[in-house]
């Protein structure tokens, strides 16, 4: 990205840390950290950087690229070794790669968030110590960065399991300080988010800041890893009581800005390019089409499998169509993607499919094109598996007259609210509820759904949030939370291959399709993964901890 600054919520303009000379920090570069926490103008400035650590979460998730790539949606064509290329396929094939160094530099954070968490906590010392601020603006200052220490604690806590806990209190920072239990690290995040959550302004009297509908939604999902599974039915239940809803559009769900009238959107960062606050996922996500049409490059980078495309529904509610036709070669039917729920044209673009005007061609030689994986280096924007990302891809966007990208990061919304309810209640068996919540999913894109138990109800909710969250980074860590990624596939991550489908078109005009692997070999899961391993920097300076014993 070449400058990202994030608006919270409502639009109040939030720098993050690579860019912190655009927002206003003035006149902190000449008051001292006593001087911030009288003022509230300086005070807000001063958390407002410390926001910026929520973005940085979350798009922190795998250095390597999407966290779907690490799972049976997506694949990156290249095969040049670099992220957003091979590496992804590498550590979704596990094996001997998997060592402790490794697996830290792609989906290790250690370092970096507990610099964020030291950054708040000296940040609420100074409040408490300094401020002269109202009781009243005190108390949400405090909650504003207990929340965000929580964000930080929970990706900490869901990586790790168990970690170094540090409050405000800097006089027991010290060298060597052991890990806390896993239980203890939950009831750290929990307390923060429940301070937050009973101390923040409703959305209406929030000014754009953080709210407690913001704690409240992010509690459902933080507990959610927690198992404290009353914890996130009362927390989603506070949600609804805040008003929002889903929107009638699956689409804008996620694409459209909480200050145009997002009702769904919860938690979400906006971006500018007349204040060139911009991100670059439509170079790396749009069709390829768009860039070489009009002698550009880019795009096509990773690209949908067809696993998730067949993990969608028929839109008449009779269930997944059978693809079985499909797994061979030269087949001439045409697959079944009018057929499809709405979801799966709102999430990727097939051949055939309408996009800025005109018709996808991921064919052999079509404008977008088909790239070989493994037998050519570089697709170029070309896919490997027959599609495109449309989810998340701003369609209005000229990716040749403006490079960078506008559209918002959605990071939480009340779809998401309604599943984590929705699987707390299974766990406590309050089925009628369960049922309730994913019906509610399931209405607005027209899909009948009738009451189910047992398996049949976990197998729904699976299904949803597969379906519902796809490419929203939730899916890689679900597999993880649920112990369910070192089973064998379609369960887990284990033993199984990605596909697309080659299309070649025919001089008449037909097309014919191939079932094609994308894949140097099976995909392997190990157990060990559940826990990622401690950083060597954090076990060469801390004598108080050790490896995880599976790392060792």
């Amino acid at each position: 990205m070449k400058k990202i600054i994030a608006g919270f919520f409502l639009g109040v303009s939030i720098c993050l840390t690579s860019c912190n000379q655009y927002l206003d920090m003035s006149p902190t570069d000449s008051v001292s950290d006593k001087g911030v926490w009288t003022s509230v103008k300086t005070a807000e400035y001063a958390v407002n950087y410390i926001y910026s650590y929520v973005y940085d979460v979350t798009a922190g998730q795998c250095t390597a690229g999407l966290t779907e790539a690490l799972t049976d949606q997506l694949k990156y064509g290249s095969y040049n070794y670099n992220s957003l290329c091979r590496i992804p396929s590498e550590i979704a094939y596990g094996g001997g790669v998997l060592t402790a160094n490794y697996v830290d530099v792609y989906l290790g954070y250690w370092g970096n968030w507990y610099t964020a968490i030291r950054r708040t906590n000296e940040a609420l010392y100074s409040l408490h110590k300094y401020g002269t601020l109202s009781e009243e603006t005190t108390t949400r200052l405090e909650a504003e960065l207990r929340f965000t220490r929580a964000f930080l604690y929970f990706d900490l806590m869901k990586r790790y399991k168990e970690v170094i806990i540090y409050d405000e209190d800097m006089s027991a920072i010290t060298e060597n300080k052991g890990l806390s239990t896993e239980e203890q690290g939950w009831d750290f995040v929990e307390a923060d988010l429940k301070f937050a959550a009973s101390n923040l302004p409703t959305k209406e009297n929030s000014n754009g800041r953080l709210n407690s509908g913001i704690a409240y939604a992010f509690m459902s999902r933080a507990m959610l890893y927690a198992e404290r599974w009353d914890v996130v039915i009362d927390a989603a239940n506070e949600v609804e009581k805040l008003g929002y809803t889903l929107e009638k559009e699956y689409s804008d769900a996620y694409m459209k800005e909480i200050k145009d009238g997002n009702k769904e959107a919860i938690l979400q960062y906006v971006f500018s390019i007349e204040n060139d606050v911009t991100h670059n996922f439509d170079y790396y996500y749009t069709p390829g089409g768009d860039y070489t049409m009009r002698s550009g490059s880019g795009g096509g980078y990773g690209t949908p499998t067809q696993e998730m495309v067949e993990s969608y529904e028929k839109a008449d509610g009779t269930g997944i169509p059978d693809w079985s036709t499909w797994h061979a070669e030269g087949v001439t039917d045409t697959p079944p993607y009018e057929e499809l729920e709405p979801r799966f044209k709102a999430t990727i673009l097939y051949n055939g499919a309408s996009w800025k005007g005109r018709t996808i061609e991921p064919f052999v030689g079509g404008n977008d094109g088909f790239c070989v994986w493994n037998k050519e280096q570089e697709p170029k924007g070309r896919t490997t598996t027959g599609y495109y990302l449309r989810k998340l891809v701003d369609e209005t966007h000229d990716v040749i007259a403006v490079k960078d990208s506008k559209q918002p990061n959605t990071i939480i919304r009340y779809a998401e609210v309604l599943l984590n309810k929705a699987e707390a209640c299974y766990q406590m068996k309050e089925f009628g509820d369960a049922n309730s919540a994913i019906r509610q999913i399931r209405a607005r894109v027209k899909l009948p759904y009738s009451d189910k138990t047992g398996d049949a109800l976990w197998k729904a909710i699976r299904q949803e949030r597969k379906v519902e969250l796809a490419y929203e980074g939730l899916w890689y860590w679900d597999l993880r939370r649920w112990k369910d990624a070192a089973k064998d596939y379609p369960q887990g991550l284990n033993n199984y291959q990605v596909h697309g489908i080659r299309i070649d078109k025919q001089p008449n005009g037909s097309f014919t399709y191939t079932y094609v692997s994308v894949d140097d070999q099976n995909r392997s899961f190990p157990e060990k993964m559940y826990r990622f391993p401690l950083p060597t920097s954090e076990l060469n300076s801390n004598s108080a901890v050790s490896q995880y014993p599976e790392w060792k």
